[in-house]
């Protein structure tokens, strides 16, 4: 069975919609956890957002800004702890 062009857009849609919520929630979860990890796939989620034209740009966005912010935790603590990993 294959989709016609209007379904598959709206499928498209929903998927980059979903995209960018996922990004925002794995940016604010890695800032806490796991950020070598959720930081750099928030990032993706969010980029691959934006480029299919979510309606949930402000998400993605803000996504985009936690993934960046993840890894620049990640950075700052490794440097002061001059490791590769950082804890409380």
């Amino acid at each position: 069975m294959q989709l016609t062009a209007p379904a598959t857009s709206r499928r498209l849609a929903r998927d980059a919609d979903g995209m960018a919520v996922a990004s925002f929630v794995l940016g604010l979860i890695g800032l806490l956890v796991l950020n070598v990890v959720l930081g750099p796939i928030a990032v993706v989620l969010a980029a691959v957002a934006l480029w299919r034209g979510t309606a949930r740009r402000g998400r993605a966005l803000l996504g985009l800004t936690l993934g960046i912010a993840d890894l620049v935790v990640l950075f700052s603590f490794a440097q002061l702890d001059h490791t590769l990993s950082w804890s409380f």
